[in-house]
């Protein structure tokens, strides 16, 4: 993908409200009441209301890449732990499921300290996930996919937590899956770890297309945005999502921007600001 194609897209991309789809239902996670879901999940609560529209804009704009630039694989990271990456990556996810006949997964490949479930108020049966499915390769992709009732959303969640997850990743079977994800998915949400200080995350991104960025308002130091874009592709770096930021929220037609390259440093990093309009400090 060209980051001029991407840029491109990212200036002239407008909201589109997409329809509900109904997704074939998986057995494997245990649902539970919607009171047990993360309020800040939107896209999956409030599907229509405001707090949710920033989501839609973001969502449309991946829409526009997978067409245009051939995105299929997309990670969101963050530079630290607690700016947003997770529920910014469900919330994402929920959106593009919506989307007319669109497969859509969502992949847990924060192994260190996974919260998906806890988000999505489930309990995993199995317990397999990703991990299981490295680990065993008789365990194919779509064996360890799940459903997330009562949403629309395909979920292969981490299976266990791992205090040391990098020789794992660097297995050939981790990229197997992947590419498994893509002859199957239309679009692959990557729940990534934080980019500093482990080095997983460079494993992880050989095998995706585009990388966003979650970055706390107010709370992200900017030292630490600076480190973490260092140890980034700049080819498959999307942009930045501006997280967290009250003040944002009352702007809401200049919410998004992007520049399709970073220089040396951050002064002139652009960003997509505050996808939630909430002050949240989640993973």
């Amino acid at each position: 993908m060209e980051s001029e194609a991407l840029s491109k897209l990212f200036r002239r991309a407008r909201v589109k409200a997409p329809p509900s789809l109904a997704v074939p239902s998986l057995a494997g996670l245990r649902s539970t009441t919607l009171d047990s879901v993360a309020p800040h999940l939107v896209t999956l609560l409030t599907p229509t209301a405001f707090e949710a529209e920033p989501y839609r804009v973001l969502s449309h704009l991946v829409v526009q890449m997978h067409k245009e630039a051939g995105l299929r694989v997309l990670a969101i990271s963050s530079p630290s732990a607690g700016d947003g990456k997770t529920s910014t990556a469900i919330n994402l996810a929920g959106v593009l499921a919506q989307e007319p006949q669109a497969r859509v997964l969502l992949l847990e490949a924060e192994l260190r300290r996974p919260s998906m479930l806890a988000y999505l108020g489930l309990s995993y049966a199995s317990g397999k996930g990703l991990v299981g499915a490295i680990l065993d390769p008789m365990l194919s992709l779509e064996s360890v996919v799940q459903q997330c009732p009562p949403f629309d959303l395909n979920v292969v969640p981490a299976g266990r937590s791992l205090a040391s997850p990098y020789d794992l990743l660097a297995l050939p079977r981790f990229g197997e899956l992947l590419q498994e994800a893509r002859q199957h998915y239309d679009y692959v949400v990557v729940d990534m770890p934080p980019l500093v200080p482990f080095a997983d995350c460079r494993l992880i991104a050989r095998w995706i297309d585009g990388l966003l960025v979650v970055v706390a308002a107010h709370r992200t130091p900017r030292k630490l945005l600076e480190e973490a874009l260092n140890v980034t592709d700049p080819a498959k770096l999307v942009g930045l999502v501006f997280n967290q930021d009250d003040h944002q929220a009352s702007k809401y037609h200049s919410l998004y921007r992007y520049y399709p390259r970073l220089p040396i440093g951050i002064k002139k990093a652009g960003v997509l600001p505050d996808v939630t309009g909430h002050n949240n400090h989640h993973a």
